[in-house]
C-alpha cells in the first residue's frame, strides 16, 4: 500500500542523480551518454548481472541500423569504435514468394545505396559489439553511475522527485525515471500507463548463418504466405537470419536439431549464398504490436519498447527506439539549459508530442505491411507484385522509400541530423 507521508517526503529530497533510467540493455546507456554530456547526473539501472551485460560471446543477434541511428552513435562517441566491425548497407531487395523459389521473383523493390547522396542506408551491428561499446563509453563518461544485478521493486513520485526502491532495499531519489524496460516495462505498470496492441500468430526464428559465397553487402526481404524471411548480411561471409512463421510451426523448427533446422531452412533461403551453416546460437520472438497508451507520466518518460514494440518486417525496431532517445536527450537538454524542471509536464509533453505522431505512422505502417504480405491469397499476391514493380520503376517514389529507411525523413532531433 502505498504510504501517504512519501509524498511529502519526496517534495523535500535530496536527489542522488538528475535522471535514472531503468534498464540498461541499448536504448538505455545511448541515452545516458548524451545526458550525462549535457551535465546532467545519470544512474541506470538494470537486472543483469554485470559480467552478463559484457558478453562478447557470437549469439547471433544483430542489428540494422539506419544512417540516422549511426549519426546518433557517432554523436554520442560509440561510433568510432564499432565502425570497423559492422557492414554497410549497400542494397535491399525485397521480393514476394513462396517457400522454395528463392529470395527473389520477377517482382520486386531494390534500394540501392547509390541513389542516396548521403551513402549507405544503414549498417548491420552485432550485439556482441554494439553493447559492449556502449558499457565501455558509460564506464569512461563522467556522470553516470551504474548499478547492475539489481532490478527496481517499487517507485514512488512527488511534486519534487521521485523515489526508487531496488531488489537489494537501496533506494535511489530523483527528478525524473526513464523506463528503458522492454515491452514488459516495470517502469510503466508502476506508473499506471496501460498498452495497446496484439499478436500476430508469428514467433521470429533468429540465427546467423555462414555462407560460401559473398552477400556483397546486399540485404533480402523475402515475404512468404507464413510471414517473412530476411537475410542481413554482416562482416565477412555471414548474414544475420530473422524468419518469421507461425507460431506452431516455429515451435517445431525451434525445437529441431541445427542439422534438422538447415534442412527446413535451406529450400527457404534458395542457393544464391551456396552452401550455409549455422554459426552462433538460435533464438525466438513473438512478434506483435504493442504501444504505450502514453509515453510520460508524472515524473516518468519512457523509451524504446517500453514505449513502442514493433513488428520486425521493417527492421525498425531499434531504430524508432534510438529515435526516442535523441528526441528525449534533445527536450531534457534544452530544460536544463533553461532551468526548467526536467520532470515537469510540460517539459514531459515536448517529448510526448514529437514522438506519438512518428511512432503511430511507424506502427500502422509495419502492421498494414505485415498483413497485407503474410498472405498467400492470389489476388493480393498480384497487387503487391505490381505494385513493388510500379515502386521500383518510379525513381522518386523509390528514393523517397530509401530516404525513410535511412531515417531521413520528418522531423530529426539535433542528435540525428
Amino acid at each position: 500500500m502505498d504510504n501517504p507521508a512519501i509524498p511529502a517526503i519526496l517534495d523535500a529530497m535530496e536527489h542522488d542523480s538528475d535522471i535514472v533510467i531503468v534498464g540498461g540493455g541499448l536504448n538505455g546507456p545511448a541515452l545516458a551518454l548524451p545526458l550525462a554530456q549535457s551535465g546532467l547526473r545519470v544512474t541506470i539501472v538494470d537486472a543483469l548481472p554485470e559480467h552478463l551485460r559484457k558478453q562478447t560471446d557470437f549469439d547471433g543477434r544483430a542489428y540494422a541500423l539506419a544512417l540516422a541511428s549511426v549519426r546518433l552513435l557517432r554523436a554520442i562517441g560509440v561510433w568510432d569504435d564499432i565502425a570497423d566491425r559492422t557492414q554497410p548497407l549497400l542494397d535491399i531487395k525485397v521480393s514476394d514468394g513462396r517457400a522454395g523459389a528463392g529470395p527473389l521473383s520477377p517482382f520486386f523493390l531494390h534500394f540501392d545505396h547509390a541513389e542516396l547522396e548521403e551513402g549507405p542506408m544503414g549498417h548491420m551491428c552485432e550485439d556482441r559489439v554494439l553493447r559492449p561499446a556502449l558499457l565501455e563509453a558509460m564506464e569512461n563518461a563522467s556522470g553516470i553511475t551504474q548499478i547492475s544485478g539489481d532490478a527496481v521493486t517499487a517507485q514512488k513520485v512527488g511534486a519534487d522527485g521521485a523515489e526508487l526502491t531496488l531488489g537489494s532495499g537501496k533506494r535511489l531519489r530523483t527528478r525524473l525515471i526513464v523506463g528503458a524496460d522492454g515491452r514488459a516495462s516495470g517502469t510503466a505498470e508502476r506508473a499506471g500507463i496501460g498498452r495497446t496492441g496484439w499478436g500476430y500468430g508469428q514467433t521470429a526464428l533468429v540465427c546467423a548463418i555462414a555462407h560460401e559465397k559473398p552477400h556483397h553487402g546486399v540485404a533480402h526481404q523475402f515475404f512468404m504466405p507464413t510471414g517473412p524471411l530476411a537475410i542481413l548480411p554482416l562482416p565477412g561471409n555471414v548474414s544475420s537470419i530473422v524468419w518469421s512463421e507461425t507460431e506452431q510451426t516455429a515451435a517445431e523448427f525451434a525445437a529441431l536439431s541445427d542439422d534438422d533446422f538447415l534442412h527446413v531452412l535451406r529450400p527457404r533461403f534458395g542457393d544464391f549464398l551456396g552452401q550455409i551453416s549455422l554459426t552462433g546460437k538460435r533464438h525466438t520472438y513473438p512478434l506483435g504490436l504493442t504501444v504505450a497508451n502514453s509515453f510520460v507520466a508524472p515524473r516518468v518518460a519512457l523509451v524504446g519498447d517500453a514505449a513502442h514494440g514493433l513488428h520486425p518486417v521493417a527492421g525498425q525496431g531499434l531504430n524508432a527506439g534510438l529515435r526516442d532517445v535523441a528526441a528525449l536527450a534533445q527536450v531534457l537538454g534544452d530544460a536544463r539549459r533553461r532551468g526548467e524542471d526536467l520532470a515537469a509536464a510540460d517539459v514531459l509533453e515536448r517529448y510526448e508530442r514529437w514522438r506519438r505522431f512518428d511512432v503511430a505512422t511507424l506502427s500502422m505502417t509495419t502492421d498494414f505491411t505485415t498483413k497485407l504480405f503474410s498472405n498467400d491469397n492470389p489476388i493480393l499476391r498480384a497487387v503487391r507484385g505490381i505494385g513493388m514493380g510500379a515502386i521500383n520503376a518510379a525513381a522518386p517514389l523509390r528514393r523517397a522509400m530509401m530516404r525513410e529507411a535511412a531515417g531521413l525523413t520528418g522531423d530529426l532531433p539535433e542528435l540525428m541530423r
